[in-house]
């Protein structure tokens, strides 16, 4: 079952049919006990168009967990070894407890098409690619969405303690294109994929693979909810393990696309 959301209603796809509800009923569908009885009742429609698309977002927060991949964690290493913070990441991806942090309010996210921005005060910007976990207002792990993580790398590598600024700015979070809502765990071998374009042609490739994240989603979504609670919900990106070269950096007019069956792919401009 996929929900998308558009201006007035979300549209929900189950089994090839596309039925509609009021999107100020958002958060209820997420927080549902029972999604296959959403269902009843709700009128068919026609499936939204792409253009349509809003971020598929209620109330919940987004938050982010850091050096989960050992992809990541060497690339915040290189990054920050020379301001002598690097070692702090190898202890993050080796601790028992995660890195997390607040990434966006839903106010803040961008949807499908929309365009993602990089700091003007930042010289290596990178989109990055992350399944996103739905936790409900309980905090079980409900359904599945991917997110864009846009980064400022120079100033986070500048000190861990400027992540924020890195993180967290107008334009810094993307999510689509729908929610896929399950709760059977998702397959190890599922692959995500980035491409990156400049004037139409591809500058950027890259793959992995949810198996090569190494903490479990339960476990993320347990210290996510730790002493702290969610009434709406919140979703949480699970980190990358896609990190383009070194001497690579997003430019306005660039366009990223990241895929991940089979919730389909979320496309954006870099404003």
């Amino acid at each position: 079952m996929k929900i998308f959301r558009t201006l007035h209603h979300a549209i929900i796809e189950s089994g090839g049919a596309f039925r509609r509800e009021d999107v100020n009923r958002w958060d209820a569908l997420i927080n549902s006990d029972d999604h296959p009885s959403i269902l009843l009742d709700l009128p068919l429609c026609s499936a939204p168009a792409s253009s349509e698309l809003l971020a598929p977002i209620g109330s919940q927060e987004i938050w982010a967990a850091g050096v989960t991949y050992h992809r990541s964690r060497d690339a915040r290493v290189k990054e920050s070894g020379s301001q002598g913070a690097g070692d702090f990441y190898t202890k993050v991806y080796e601790a028992q407890r995660p890195e997390l942090f607040f990434k966006a309010p839903a106010y803040r996210v961008v949807g499908p098409g929309g365009s993602v921005r990089i700091r003007r005060d930042a010289q290596w910007s990178v989109p990055e690619p992350e399944l996103t976990l739905v936790i409900n207002n309980r905090g079980s792990i409900v359904g599945y969405s991917i997110g864009n993580d846009m980064s400022s790398r120079d100033i986070e590598g500048e000190n861990p303690l400027y992540l924020p600024q890195a993180k967290m700015y107008d334009g810094s979070c993307a999510l689509g294109p729908c929610v896929y809502l399950t709760r059977e765990p998702f397959p190890l071998d599922t692959k995500i994929q980035m491409n990156i374009y400049r004037a139409g042609a591809m500058i950027f490739a890259g793959s992995t693979q949810v198996r090569n994240i190494k903490r479990a989603f339960t476990e993320l979504a347990e210290y996510l909810y730790r002493e702290t609670s969610y009434p709406h919900g919140c979703l949480l990106m699970t980190g990358t393990g896609i990190v383009p070269p070194d001497d690579f950096t997003l430019q306005s007019r660039d366009e990223v696309e990241i895929t991940i069956d089979p919730i389909g792919c979320l496309r954006n401009i870099v404003a």
